[in-house]
């Protein structure tokens, strides 16, 4: 993933909030170390002119803080300059993520019902 994206990458999602550059691919680094049976699968694959992207994937994997499986479904969108990232914000509702995550914990955490 790293290597899809600029030095000066401005990432944005419910989870993360807004990250830029190494805190990007630091972020991508972690989430990929540390997730158990992960993978990743991506629909929809659309560019919308020579600058823009979007796509729907799904994160499937087991969240190493709590064993809880995890099936993330997002949709992206994407700016692009030379052939790589330089904006990538996702779009998911934190709530569906933290309930699975968490259990009853995030469903309350995140303050929400399903």
């Amino acid at each position: 993933m790293n290597s899809c994206l600029s030095d000066d990458i401005v990432f944005s999602d419910p989870a993360f909030g807004l990250l830029e550059g190494d805190d990007v691919k630091a972020m991508w680094e972690m989430l990929c170390r540390n997730a158990f049976d992960f993978r990743l699968s991506f629909s929809n694959i659309q560019l919308l002119d020579e600058e823009y992207a979007t796509c729907n994937w799904t994160a499937s994997y087991i969240f190493s803080k709590t064993g809880r499986k995890v099936v993330n479904h997002i949709k992206a969108h994407m700016r692009l300059k030379d052939g790589i990232i330089i904006e990538h914000s996702d779009a998911f509702k934190l709530s569906k993520w933290a309930a699975q995550a968490l259990g009853w914990k995030g469903v309350f955490l995140a303050g929400q019902t399903l």
